[in-house]
């Protein structure tokens, strides 16, 4: 097999495991347990948590003792024994602990299925700006196919999404350690400061103010991220409560319906070399925020009925609000880095995307959801909260062209590339 088809399948498999259950665990939680809004809520910043340690953690390991494959593989295996035992527990509480389990193996993943890419790649001579994207399209068609299959087969609210997902985990797991070599490449700096030795080099990322502003805007995007992962199935189910919505076809399959954001995805993920050479990482965020803006903007004034054409609109953006800012982040971040911390830098961009992100956005969207837009009866004013998830990545959008200063320089990125080489 090509090495493009093995990184294509490992791809495939990596968000076939998400996609089984992180749009449909809200449906669950609500309507199979009957656990309040509250705590899921809590449920929802598991990720951020394990997001904000485990990502650079396993970095530097990759970097400095363990191939990433190798790494990769053993995270994979150990969610698949967590998620198999997730449909045994009863109450709220055991659950956010299992599922934050779950989370410290599966988050890593995300960027070290990065890093074995990215590696793989280069050594065999491929441009990673060019061919990953079209790799990369097959990681959203694996969370498309999941989203269908878990609907599809009636178990939007059943435990069995856990069960599919642990079996694809446990896969991919042992698919892993056939991937390409990825060995640390720390080891080879020659003159090793205390940090070096630490292999904590990618914070000093941090210094530069480009990196500084780059990792605290991906902090407020990831924020965004949140939002529409944790509400967007809910506020479509929500409508299965009025009896004008509720055999409508995207209140009966709003998994599906969601899942035009993915196939969207797999669209823009094509236009990302373009548009990162053309304008560059500052004007390519830029996009993202306004394709945000518009997201949750269309999601405030549409309905199943006549306002359909809005969420399928809001879902087509959708693919240009993530893939611009979360695939091309990492394609800068690679671009713009020393290889020796490849591994810790892409783990630094997760933690600050989906770990403190997450956990932001997690934690203020549930206060406030709570405490202003929540009727007595529990049902929730969702004309306002998507207005209110507008205008908060509308201010980002303002204000972030002012506060970046980076300026494109195709053939600086071209050099440092053929550097890493």
């Amino acid at each position: 097999m090509s090495v493009k088809f093995r990184l294509t399948l490992m791809n495939f498999m990596q968000f076939f495991i998400w996609g089984s259950w992180l749009i449909t665990i809200g449906v669950y939680w609500f309507q199979n347990k009957q656990w309040s809004g509250a705590e899921f809520g809590v449920i929802f910043s598991t990720m951020g948590i394990a997001s904000i340690f485990m990502p650079a953690i396993t970095g530097i390991i990759s970097d400095r003792f363990i191939n990433a494959e190798k790494l990769y593989g053993t995270m994979h295996i150990l969610g698949a024994i967590v998620l198999f035992c997730l449909p045994l527990v009863d109450n709220p509480t055991t659950f956010f602990w299992v599922i934050l389990l779950n989370m410290i193996f599966y988050m890593p993943t995300l960027s070290l299925s990065i890093t074995v890419a990215y590696s793989a790649l280069k050594n065999d001579n491929k441009d990673v700006v060019k061919d990953y994207p079209p790799i990369r399209i097959w990681g959203t068609i694996g969370f498309i196919a999941a989203l269908w299959v878990v609907s599809l087969s009636g178990n939007e609210a059943s435990s069995n999404q856990f069960y599919i997902a642990s079996a694809v985990s446990l896969a991919l797991g042992i698919y892993s350690f056939t991937l390409p070599k990825c060995p640390p490449l720390a080891n080879k700096i020659q003159t090793k400061t205390f940090v070096d030795a630490l292999g904590l080099r990618a914070f000093t990322l941090f210094k530069q103010k480009k990196f500084a502003v780059f990792f605290l805007f991906s902090m407020f995007l990831g924020a965004a991220l949140q939002l529409t992962n944790a509400y967007g199935d809910t506020f479509l189910h929500d409508f299965k409560n009025i009896p004008a919505y509720e055999n409508l076809l995207a209140v009966k399959y709003p998994a599906i319906i969601m899942s035009i954001s993915q196939i969207s995805e797999t669209l823009f993920i094509l236009a990302i070399p373009f548009f990162l050479r053309k304008f560059g990482i500052k004007y390519v965020m830029l996009f993202s925020m306004l394709a945000w803006v518009l997201r949750f903007g269309l999601f405030a004034f549409a309905d199943p009925a006549g306002g359909l054409w809005m969420i399928i609109l809001s879902c087509i953006i959708y693919g240009m609000a993530f893939d611009f800012f979360n695939i091309s982040g990492s394609l800068f971040v690679e671009t713009q880095i020393d290889q020796t911390m490849r591994g810790s830098a892409q783990g630094l961009f997760m933690m600050m995307v989906n770990g403190f992100g997450a956990l932001f956005g997690s934690f203020a969207s549930g206060l406030i959801i709570e405490n202003f837009f929540t009727f007595a009866d529990q049902s929730k004013d969702w004309h306002n909260i998507w207005l209110t998830f507008s205008a908060y990545t509308l201010i980002l959008a303002l204000v972030f062209p002012f506060i970046f200063k980076y300026k494109h320089n195709r053939a600086e990125v071209e050099a440092i590339k053929a550097m890493n080489y």
